[in-house]
């Protein structure tokens, strides 16, 4: 994935399905600039983690 899509599906109004290493994620926050999200599982909020925004897929 591009660090558009993942600001597009931050913005979009669906919910979107995205994993990262076959884990469900929340999406917090992408820097376009350095193609980073940061994203959390979604059963853990707690567990935030920066990743490159191309080891995330969209399901």
């Amino acid at each position: 994935m591009d660090a558009q899509r993942v600001q597009d599906i931050m913005d979009s109004s669906e919910m979107v399905n995205v994993t990262l290493n076959g884990e469900g994620i929340y999406i917090e926050h992408v820097d376009r600039k350095n193609g980073k999200a940061t994203v959390h599982p979604l059963d853990n909020p707690d567990q935030k983690q920066s990743v490159q925004v191309s080891n995330l897929i969209e399901h």
